[in-house]
């Protein structure tokens, strides 16, 4: 794997955006997202919040390639809202990200491809508002190595560098190791060379 094949971008955080179409009131959220429990929470407090709103459409996509995704037009003619959204997503190249869009209705009708506009600026303002950030795929490991071998693990944790998530030092060394998956075979592959040591790839 290459270190092009291991980054994906995300939002950091949460944004927000409203958008107006002949008295009809989109108000979009975009979020970073990492679990389809945590996108459940999420909706269900949107539409706690706008318990008065049309419609709550929205699209999510999760994974480093989006490899799970889902739209939803809640009412809305089908392929008006959900689609356009995910589309948003798509093209900006965003996963692990939830954009809903909650819709008061303003009396007119905007007709699909008013509506197919709607959904899709809103998504956009609301990801314009927001922070994209690049983020990389990472290996967790859990090594177990002797004490007397303490000073060639740490060498090479040293010079490969991976983040260190837990660590506890005992007659039986423990360490949780983080690296991004470009560099965890490399990493690994050293590692297995230290006498004794064991280890366990976590993801």
């Amino acid at each position: 794997m290459t270190e092009a094949d291991d980054t994906y971008r995300t939002l950091d955080g949460w944004a927000e955006a409203v958008f107006k179409d002949r008295s009809s009131k989109f108000l979009a959220y975009a979020c970073h997202v990492e679990s389809e429990e945590e996108i459940k929470q999420t909706l269900d407090a949107l539409r706690k919040r706008h318990y008065d709103a049309t419609h709550c459409c929205y699209a999510w996509r999760l994974g480093p390639r989006g490899e799970a995704s889902r739209a939803n037009d809640d009412g809305e003619p089908s392929g008006t809202a959900g689609r356009p959204i995910l589309g948003q997503l798509l093209s900006n190249e965003l996963t692990d990200t939830l954009i809903a869009v909650v819709r008061y209705f303003g009396g007119t009708k905007l007709g699909v491809p008013g509506l197919i506009n709607a959904y899709r600026e809103s998504a956009a303002a609301a990801i314009a508002e927001g922070r994209v950030e690049e983020r990389t795929v990472d290996v967790r490991m859990e090594i177990t190595f002797s004490y007397l071998t303490m000073n060639d693990v740490m060498r090479i944790v040293k010079e490969e560098q991976p983040r260190i998530a837990e660590q506890t030092f005992d007659n039986l060394c423990r360490m949780t190791l983080s690296i991004r998956a470009s560099r965890s075979q490399r990493l690994a592959e050293r590692l297995g060379k230290v006498e004794g040591l064991g280890l366990e790839v976590k993801n």
